[in-house]
């Protein structure tokens, strides 16, 4: 049963795009128990700095100034690095609304090594949403010992996984198997059929979490904790699509910024569709380092072929003729040429190239009628990015296409930006039927005031989307490295670590252009 876990298959797909694909030997665990990396809810707010003297925002900054101090003590369980504590803080489930209905944040940290030199505190955004920033700690904790040296490391569980051990179990049945709608009607039952589902969400939450949470209510508990952490300024750490709560951050509170970090992010600022060609656009280079490496590699599946070309024609082939497929976990469904496009390609080789030639070998079964290879990635994927206890966490980021013409528009461009990678959007379909107002809608940041922010990238994955949060930033800097991934800080990546360290304590940062070696 879905339930068990919060990411399941939509951080496998989040990751797929992005350039972090599971092992073929783990794709279908994976699937079950991926961290979610997409989501957000709603509640109607509007910028910061159009609002800051409206009641809900007034209400807001009053409760954050009574927030006490959080109590630390020992944390428990496994997996614990030695010195971390653990404390908790109750914040509003809508933050117009402070002395309602409340929700617990649990949060861990790792005091400063060196106390005396102390500057302050270094908060994670975890990715997901869903992803636990206490999780991120842990496996952080060996690679950023210099860090800690002169900081307290925060990590915190967010709203969004707390709803994700909460939903109800309507929550968690999918409103349809996502498709590409060919046509307006197409559209609109799938827009009907979410839309249902989502009301039967909502009438069985008895959270109030539903409707509020949106990366602005983040960015709100966020500030909640900086002054329950007593922290004139915090400097930050984000991930994934931390970046949209980083963005939510920098509306709201810019001058509670010492420094930020930036790694592998989601630039949600320019829409989704932007967010979607910018992606698929680095899938389809992708597409090109595979065919060039199973040409060199005997181990190939499709070795002495044009894999490539292969992989083109399975596409066009299924989208006519589509092959029946069967998983023991998610049941009959068939695989089309869209949803190979839209969740069956690895862009990360993996180590040993071990996805790639996991890949190669589902290809080459698929194009003999046999789908297997695929089977539960894209069943899992399909029913996952239509369960609302999911999509309830993107939602209120203005995931979904506004209408068929916004749908129509982006089928243009993702074709002309990355023609094997072409037709709507999987991620965003699930939302159409959104039923809450957008909460944090994309536009411009207003970036006058805010301090230099180093971001960091893989070269072969998520630095470009990474790069176009960074340069709305005068004077900021984007580090590459040579190589596949997502997240450098979290996979133990020397030297990326090693310029984050330096930036974070020093506020030194690299010289444009530079570029990490592999490692």
């Amino acid at each position: 049963m879905f339930r068990k876990s919060t990411g399941l298959a939509a951080g496998l797909a989040m990751a797929t795009l992005m350039g972090l694909a599971p092992s073929a030997e783990a794709a279908a665990d994976t699937t079950a128990s991926a961290t979610a990396d997409t989501a957000a809810g709603a509640g109607a707010v509007r910028p910061a700095r159009e609002t800051a003297t409206q009641p809900a925002l007034a209400a807001q900054t009053t409760a954050a100034r009574r927030t006490a101090p959080i109590v630390w003590g020992a944390c428990t369980g496994e997996d614990v690095p030695a010195g971390m504590e653990c404390g908790a803080l109750d914040v509003p489930v809508d933050w117009s609304k402070p002395r309602g209905k409340q929700v617990r944040l649990e949060l861990a940290r790792l005091p400063a090594t060196e106390p005396a030199r102390r500057i302050g505190s270094v908060l994670g955004i975890p990715g997901g949403p869903g992803a636990s920033g206490i999780d991120d700690l842990k496996r952080a904790a060996p690679d950023l010992t210099g860090l800690r040296r002169r900081f307290d490391l925060v990590g915190y569980r967010p709203r969004t996984t707390a709803w994700g051990a909460t939903a109800a179990e309507p929550c968690w049945k999918p409103g349809v198997a996502l498709h590409d709608p060919r046509d307006p009607k197409e559209f609109e039952a799938m827009k009907a059929a979410m839309a249902r589902a989502f009301e039967a969400c909502r009438e069985a939450d008895t959270t109030g979490l539903f409707a509020h949470l949106d990366s602005l209510s983040i960015a709100r508990d966020m500030e909640a904790v900086r002054r329950a952490l007593g922290e004139e300024r915090l400097s930050l750490m984000a991930n994934s699509y931390g970046g949209v709560a980083a963005a939510a951050y920098i509306r709201l509170f810019p001058q509670r910024i010492r420094a930020m970090y930036l790694d592998g992010v989601v630039d949600q600022t320019e829409g989704w569709p932007m967010v979607n060609l910018v992606m698929r656009t680095g899938v389809e280079e992708a597409l090109e380092r595979f065919g060039r490496w199973c040409a060199a590699t005997p181990a190939c599946a499709l070795h002495g072929e044009d894999a490539t070309e292969i992989w083109r024609e399975l596409t066009r082939t299924t989208d006519r003729e589509p092959i029946p497929i069967t998983s023991e976990r998610y049941g009959e469904g068939e695989l089309t040429g869209w949803h190979l496009r839209s969740l069956g390609f690895l862009p990360d080789p993996g180590p040993g190239h071990s996805r790639w030639l996991a890949l190669a070998e589902w290809v080459d079964k698929a194009r003999r009628g046999d789908g297997s290879g695929f089977a539960d990635h894209v069943l899992g994927n399909t029913q996952v990015w239509a369960m609302p206890a999911m999509l309830a966490m993107t939602c209120g980021d203005e995931r979904g296409y506004t209408g068929w013409a916004q749908l129509r528009k982006y089928r243009r461009d993702i074709r002309e930006a990355a023609p094997d990678f072409s037709g709507a959007a999987f991620d965003q379909l699930g939302c159409i039927g959104w039923p809450e107002p957008v909460a944090n809608p994309a536009r411009p940041l207003e970036v006058h005031g805010l301090p230099p922010m180093l971001g960091a990238g893989t070269l072969e994955g998520d630095f470009p989307l990474t790069e176009r949060f960074i340069r709305m930033v005068p004077g900021s800097v984007t580090l590459g490295y040579d190589g596949p991934g997502h997240v450098l800080y979290l996979s133990g990546r020397k030297c990326p670590i090693a310029h984050a360290t330096a930036y974070l304590t020093g506020l030194r940062l690299p010289a444009a252009g530079t570029v990490c070696p592999a490692e």
